[in-house]
């Protein structure tokens, strides 16, 4: 980038998630991030779900299955590898001009406007560890996430328990409210996933899942109202 631009000043080069996420909390937010969505501990995207992240984003990879969710972010480019050196210039050069006619503090409010998602864009999958392999969840095929004992679980829809790196009060905001609700303070349930829902007692709900949950699902009593409006959207 030195070759194109010698005024440009690399800041960092952060090999992980983890890493990436230190260094931009601790640190002023740059101008423009460059990402290579595989790295070491993790996809790239996991950066943004901890991180407000203001910058323009050049993304990189070998494969370009990631293209729509790079877009749904501050993303000016996806560049595939090997990266040409021309496609290179091209992406620098739409940002120069971007940050030529835009104040720096414009910037955030023009990338979502250029961005090709209309509304606010939704967790589509998670990441989540199954032994020592890490294995990509569509969010479509969650029947509900539960806490429990300290920790946060997803269960699929056929079935199968895994952890997530996410409390509830964290989760709720990256989900689709008109697919899951949070029916009260242990779980999260899909739509897809509800089967019947009973009079518990007064006031409140209770709600049969499949796969069946391992303990009642009740709706409080605060949430009622509110579920059965939702149930009926």
């Amino acid at each position: 980038m030195r070759d194109y631009d010698s005024s440009i000043q690399v800041l960092a080069q952060l090999p992980s998630v983890v890493k990436a996420v230190a260094w931009l909390r601790e640190h002023p937010m740059p101008d423009l991030l460059f990402v290579d969505i595989h790295l070491e501990d993790d996809l790239a995207f996991r950066i943004f779900e901890q991180v407000p992240v203001s910058a323009a984003v050049i993304f990189t990879t070998a494969y370009d299955e990631y293209m729509v969710q790079a877009f749904k972010l501050n993303s000016i480019d996806y560049l595939l590898k090997p990266i040409d050196a021309d496609e290179l210039v091209s992406a620098l050069e739409r940002y120069g001009r971007l940050q030529q006619h835009f104040a720096p503090t414009d910037l955030p409010a023009l990338l979502r406007l250029i961005s090709p998602t209309a509304g606010p864009a939704y967790k589509e999958r998670f990441m989540v560890a199954v032994g020592a392999k890490l294995r990509s969840i569509d969010t479509s095929a969650v029947a509900c996430f539960y806490f429990e004992e300290g920790a946060t679980f997803l269960v699929t829809r056929e079935g199968q328990r895994l952890t997530i790196d996410y409390s509830l009060d964290k989760l709720v905001p990256l989900l689709n409210p008109a697919q899951f609700f949070r029916v009260n303070r242990q779980y999260v349930i899909s739509l897809a996933a509800i089967e019947v829902v009973h009079n518990h007692s007064v006031g409140r709900l209770e709600v049969e899942l499949k796969p069946k949950a391992r303990q009642p699902v009740l709706v409080s009593g605060n949430r009622a109202t509110e579920f059965k409006e939702w149930l009926g959207k």
